[in-house]
């Protein structure tokens, strides 16, 4: 009988396999057809999707949301694991104006950045403002909004980005036009909003925009640590941390990375203890945590790590897809330099070499509305973050009527939505300034509707550094279009590098020629009328 049963034991297996099998594929159909996003294949989900399409994944969303209709929004499961698939699996993808209000602003509280975002930045940003949530976010949110409103930081800014402009980028493009020789100007850009932003955060000029264009540790260690925390991403958390406690990988190189962002931390902090200045490291200095004690050195290092990484990122990759919008579009090009000379005869007179003396300063600058538009524009098909994701504490219902349970994860796609009909019409994938002018082209208007232009997010995490970030790019960008004109090198790829932020995976690489103004000393109306050309979304190349 023993060996009877033994006898009939592999076939009863086999039997329970295939039924648990025939249970499982049962219940992947009915969840496969309750969600509304890409395919899924069973046990791995929507991942092979997203792999398949991880060189144009924001296209992707984009097209994914766009075939969903008004409503903007998705789910999809990327573990379809029963028990798993409606909390910890699922993902919802939106655009939709109403539904980012409701998640960044109506109900802030229950959508933080979630635990296993704030896991995976945590050796790097520690508690700063970009990766925390509750009590510790809303007091170093309220110490640095203090700062963010004094002419003095914005003061600060200018003067950090003209001493930049002046003494480097100039003399650097200048070589460029003399050499006939092509540069990458993203690389320019990345280099010039680092040295602004660890001005204006430590009070220190690292110089990594240098005429020979050398290698600088701290830059190279924040850059590898940036990179291998984002790699976290890639894989179950579990992994990651694996790798970490057996020090392999990326795990390994980000622990080095870290050392050596540590020590340059570690020195600052002690001159900046020495020495005060007017750099926001010593602005947080002088302030007190909420229960009246100064902040520690491990606070002060987060809290100008995170302000550097915003900073430096967000403002050079705007820049560069503005410049490259540009070289496609010639009429937007004179018509900005157009408006700068116009401003520049009232302000210098009528002597254009007198212009290129010195960039504009902040008066200057804000009589620029043209080139603001521009610029909006530009964050509007380009958004320097592409998107962002929350985690969801609570079960809510969305405005559009999805349902989201808690433990999952929402993500909103600020690159979709300017690109969507039923957000910006039929002429959304245009690139037309005119959208941020009043009518009579005076004034720069901002959108009614302040949900369907999240470039600097929205709610009570609003980019404190937005008119900062407006000055420093409004600054680049009338430096060097003032001085020279660049155009793509012929054949050159621009394609969108899958990372947090838009960076160009070739870089922007391009001839310098310098500028003639003469043609530019003309009334404003006498500007070409702007055309209306689409501007391709992931690849270019020159002709």
């Amino acid at each position: 009988m023993d060996a009877g049963m033994l006898d009939l034991h592999p076939g009863a297996v086999a039997a329970t396999v295939v039924a648990l099998a025939s249970a499982y594929m049962v219940w992947f159909w009915a969840l496969s057809r309750r969600l509304s996003g890409p395919r899924m294949w069973p046990l791995v989900g929507s991942l092979p999707s997203v792999a398949m399409n991880r060189t144009r994944l924001h296209d992707w969303i984009a097209d994914n949301l766009r075939a969903t209709g008004e409503a903007a929004t998705y789910q999809t499961c990327i573990l379809p694991l029963p028990f798993l698939a409606r909390r910890q699996g699922l993902v919802t993808v939106t655009c939709n104006p109403r539904n980012l209000e409701h998640i960044l602003r109506a109900r802030f509280d229950n959508y933080p950045k979630g635990p296993s975002w704030q896991a995976a930045f945590h050796d790097l940003l520690g508690q700063g403002i970009f990766n925390s949530d509750g009590e510790t976010w809303l007091l170093q949110r309220k110490t640095a909004a203090l700062e963010f409103t004094t002419r003095t930081l914005r003061n600060a800014m200018a003067r950090w980005a003209n001493r930049s402009i002046k003494d480097r980028l100039w003399r650097i493009l200048a070589d460029h036009c003399d050499a006939a020789a092509s540069v990458d100007l993203q690389d320019l850009l990345l280099r010039l909003t680092f040295d602004n932003i660890c001005g204006l955060t430590f009070g220190k000029d690292p110089e990594t925009l240098s005429r020979d264009l050398s290698e600088n540790p701290f830059a190279n260690a924040f850059d590898d640590a940036t990179l291998a925390t984002m790699q976290r991403f890639l894989f179950p958390s579990f992994l990651w941390r694996i790798k970490k406690a057996l020090g392999l990988g990326s795990e390994q190189s980000l622990r080095k990375s870290l050392a050596v962002v540590d020590q340059f931390m570690t020195e600052t902090i002690a001159t900046r203890k020495a020495t005060p200045s007017d750099d926001l490291l010593s602005r947080f200095m002088k302030k007190r945590d909420s229960n009246g004690r100064a902040f520690p050195e491990d606070v002060l290092q987060w809290i100008a790590l995170n302000f550097l990484l915003a900073g430096r990122d967000t403002s050079s990759v705007a820049l560069s897809w503005f410049f490259w919008t540009v070289m496609q579009r010639p009429d937007v090009e004179r018509k900005v330099l157009l408006e700068i000379a116009s401003v520049l005869k009232v302000t210098r007179g009528d002597d254009t070499a007198r212009w290129a003396e010195e960039p504009l300063d902040f008066d200057e600058l804000d009589r620029l509305v043209y080139l603001k538009a521009a610029l909006s524009e530009t964050l509007r098909l380009y958004p320097s973050v592409p998107q962002d994701s929350k985690y969801v504490v609570a079960d809510d219902v969305l405005p559009d009527g999805t349902v989201v349970p808690a433990g999952s994860a929402i993500t909103y796609s600020i690159y979709s939505v300017g690109r969507m009909e039923s957000i910006w019409g039929k002429d959304c994938v245009e690139f037309k300034p005119e959208r941020w002018l009043s009518a009579d082209g005076s004034r720069f208007e901002t959108v009614k509707d302040s949900y369907r232009f999240v470039a600097f997010n929205g709610g009570p995490r609003t980019c404190l550094g937005k008119d900062l970030a407006y000055l420093q790019m409004k600054s680049i960008a009338s430096a060097v279009l003032l001085r020279h004109s660049v155009e793509l090198v012929p054949g050159h790829q621009v394609q969108q590098k899958m990372s947090l932020t838009l960076f160009m995976k070739n870089g922007l690489r391009v001839n310098v020629k310098p500028r003639d103004l003469a043609s530019y000393v003309m009334p404003p109306e006498e500007a070409p009328p702007l055309a209306s050309v689409v501007i391709p979304t992931t690849t270019a190349a020159a002709a």
